[in-house]
């Protein structure tokens, strides 16, 4: 472990079990219920949480939460016991717990603290590598329905629509067969560029598949801005792209989902806009998958690439 304290958020815990992990190298923050847990948890991004639950009833609470998953994607859980049930304990394990302590062992709570972060740290980079498109530097597929999936759940307290964009990209192969197989990639690469600087810094490009992009756009002022921010994005792509000294070309067709009247979960949303972008012709003009009648207005995102 390095220098830095690990952070570690403590929910409905006795003085002994504060005092346990008051040591050095633990920077502890008790809170008392759920409630208080979400308040606290929003200010600081705690390295682990470190649930008290004392009877088997409580353990099957805990295990019956439907927010457990997703904490326990994002940081260390260790959950304290004083009443084992291997089969409660198993299904907390199954849900991403990293580890199960008894209160009789109260003493070791530090050191299984320390291991859990440091495996949940192992965790996330190889999660991380393992969504990243190497070719493009890009999230992979995983990664953005993770990235959905977070967004759609904030969705539920505080409605606001958002669009998920898959464009369906064709011109590698001519570029290979003129230029040679890496022409592909390095063009591949030059579409995914031309794609980022199109769009605002809290926008996401995905790499979705070897000829496909997927762009959230998790903020919108109005429905009408995703297909205005879809067209643009086209537009962008009709200029040639200088790959090996030689201008190549690429079209695209998209297919756009919105959040909610077209689904309510990542894959679904995904489902809708890659079976759009794969059901028309692919334009090299201005064009996408289930249009509406457009508008005169900019996107909220519509600034000039």
């Amino acid at each position: 472990m390095n220098s830095t304290p690990i952070t570690v958020l403590l929910q409905d815990a006795d003085e002994s079990t504060r005092a346990a992990l008051s040591v050095p190298g633990i920077a502890l923050t008790a809170v008392g219920d759920q409630a208080d847990q979400a308040t606290a948890g929003g200010a600081v991004r705690h390295d682990a949480l470190v649930c008290c639950v004392p009877s088997a009833a409580a353990l099957r609470a805990l295990s019956q939460r439907v927010d457990l998953p997703q904490t326990a994607l994002d940081r260390a859980v260790v959950v304290l016991t004083d009443e084992a049930n291997d089969d409660l304990e198993a299904l907390l394990l199954g849900q991403g717990v990293e580890a199960v302590v008894l209160g009789a062992d109260r003493a070791n709570l530090p050191r299984t603290v320390r291991h859990a972060v440091l495996r949940k740290g192992v965790e996330r980079a190889a999660r991380t590598a393992y969504a990243t498109d190497l070719a493009t530097g890009l999230p992979h597929q995983a990664q953005l329905l993770e990235h959905m999936t977070q967004l759609l759940a904030l969705r539920e307290r505080e409605p606001a629509p958002m669009v998920l964009l898959v464009l369906r990209i064709e011109g590698y192969s001519v570029a290979a067969a003129r230029l040679g197989g890496e022409a592909a990639n390095v063009l591949r690469r030059k579409v995914a560029v031309r794609l980022r600087s199109g769009l605002r810094a809290s926008d996401v490009v995905a790499a979705i598949g070897p000829e496909a992009f997927g762009v959230l756009l998790g903020r919108l002022e109005s429905r009408g801005d995703g297909e205005r921010v879809a067209a643009k994005l086209v537009r962008a792509l009709q200029q040639p792209i200088t790959v090996a000294g030689q201008r190549c070309t690429v079209q695209a067709s998209v297919g756009l989902a919105i959040y909610p009247e077209h689904g309510k979960d990542a894959h679904t949303l995904l489902q809708r806009a890659s079976a759009q972008a794969g059901s028309v012709a692919t334009m090299g003009a201005a064009g996408f998958a289930a249009r509406t009648e457009r508008s005169g207005g900019a996107a909220a995102n519509d600034e000039s690439p």
